[in-house]
C-alpha cells in the first residue's frame, strides 16, 4: 500500500498532474430511524414494516461496501433522507477504513429523499438550486471545487421518476440549464445524478404515450443539448453550449446500470461541458467512464436491490440486498 502511495505521489511530481475519481450512486432509499412525517410508508421506523435498528445497520453496511469498492474521491448520492442518514453512512464507512472528511446534502426542502455528496477533497461552497417550491421536485445540489489552481463545478440531480410524464423532467432540466448559463459553458462542469432518463431518452420514450407529453422533446437530450454528441470522448467535438454524456464513451453493449422489466436502462449519467473534454487544465480521462458491477450486486440475472417483501399487509424489510441501481464513475485529470 505504501509503495502504491509513493508511486502515485511520484507520478504527480514527475508529470505534474492529479487524478480525481468522481462516482454517482443511487443508494435506494437510505432513511434514518427518526420519524419526520415525510417517510414512505414502509420506511416509518419501528412499525410492522420492520424498518428498525437491525435493518438500518445492514442497509448502511451494504451501502458502505459499494462505496468502498468504488474507491472514489467524490461520491454523488441520491435517495438519502437526511443529514443524519448521511452522517451515519459516513461513520459506517469510517469503520471500514474509508474516510470522507467533507459532505453536503440538499436538505432545505422536506422531500422524502434528497441528493448528497461525500468528498475527500474540500469544496469552495455548497448551494441548492431550487427547482420548485413543490415537494414534487427535488432540489439540485451544486458544489464548487478548486484543486491545484483548477476550478470545476459539480451538480447532483434527481429528476422526477417515470410515474410522471416527460414535462416533469423538462422542468428540472430547464432550471439546471439556467444555472449553467449563469456560470458559463466555458467553465469546467460535471453534472451527475439519477435523471430517470436514458442517455438516448428521445428514442426510447417516443412511442410511450403516457410519458411523451412534450411532442418528442426530452430534458436530458433537448434541453441539456446532448443530442448530437454521440461519438467516443476522444473523437467528439462539442459546440460551445453542447454537453457530453459519458455513456457514449463505453461500448454500446455495456451502456446500462438499471434493469426494468428485464430491459437494461441507463437512468443515471455523468455529463460534462466542452472544456472538460479538451486537453489542458481539468480533463476527463478518455475511456475511464464505467459501471461498478461486482458479483455481489447481482441476484441471478437481476440487480440485487434492497429487498422488501410485499403482501396485503404492506411491505416488510428482509435485511437483504443493496440498491436497484449500479454506480457509475469516471476519472478526471488536473494538470
Amino acid at each position: 500500500m505504501r509503495f502504491l502511495f509513493l508511486l502515485g505521489l511520484l507520478s504527480v511530481l514527475l508529470f505534474g498532474e492529479t487524478t480525481l475519481k468522481i462516482a454517482e450512486y443511487n443508494v435506494q432509499n437510505l432513511f434514518d430511524l427518526v420519524r419526520s412525517g415525510s417517510e414512505y410508508e414502509e420506511y416509518i421506523p419501528n412499525t410492522r414494516a420492520n424498518w428498525n435498528k437491525k435493518n438500518y445497520a445492514i442497509k448502511l453496511q451494504h451501502t458502505a461496501r459499494v462505496i468502498k469498492d468504488l474507491h472514489a474521491d467524490i461520491v454523488a448520492l441520491e435517495e438519502v433522507e437526511s443529514v443524519r442518514a448521511l452522517k451515519d453512512l459516513r461513520r459506517t464507512l469510517q469503520g471500514e477504513g474509508v474516510y470522507y472528511r467533507y459532505y453536503a446534502i440538499a436538505d432545505a426542502k422536506p422531500t422524502a429523499v434528497k441528493v448528497a455528496v461525500l468528498s475527500r477533497v474540500p469544496f469552495v461552497y455548497k448551494k441548492e438550486v431550487w427547482v420548485s417550491r413543490s415537494i414534487e421536485y427535488r432540489n439540485i445540489l451544486e458544489l464548487k471545487y478548486k484543486m491545484d489552481g483548477e476550478v470545476f463545478y459539480l451538480f447532483v440531480n434527481h429528476w422526477k421518476s417515470k410515474s410522471g410524464p416527460e414535462s416533469r423532467r423538462i422542468y428540472s432540466a430547464k432550471v439546471l440549464k439556467r444555472r449553467l448559463e449563469e456560470i458559463g459553458y466555458d467553465k469546467n462542469i460535471v453534472i451527475t445524478g439519477d435523471f430517470n432518463s436514458d442517455y438516448e431518452e428521445y428514442l426510447k420514450f417516443k412511442h410511450r404515450y403516457t410519458l411523451n407529453d412534450t411532442n418528442g422533446k426530452t430534458g436530458i437530450n433537448h434541453v441539456l443539448d446532448t443530442l448530437n454528441a454521440t461519438q467516443s470522448a476522444k473523437k467528439v467535438h462539442l459546440l460551445s453550449k453542447e454537453l457530453y454524456n459519458l455513456w457514449y464513451d463505453l461500448p454500446k453493449e455495456q451502456r446500462w446500470n438499471y434493469i426494468h422489466n428485464k430491459k437494461k436502462e441507463t437512468l443515471d449519467s455523468i455529463i460534462v461541458s466542452k472544456p472538460v473534454l479538451e486537453r489542458g487544465g481539468f480533463d476527463y480521462v478518455y475511456g475511464s467512464f464505467g459501471v461498478l458491477r461486482r458479483p455481489y450486486l447481482f441476484y441471478k440475472k437481476n440487480i440485487n436491490r434492497w429487498y422488501i417483501r410485499y403482501s396485503r399487509k404492506g411491505g416488510r424489510h428482509m435485511g437483504k440486498g443493496y440498491s436497484d441501481h449500479f454506480p457509475v464513475y469516471a476519472l478526471f485529470r488536473i494538470e
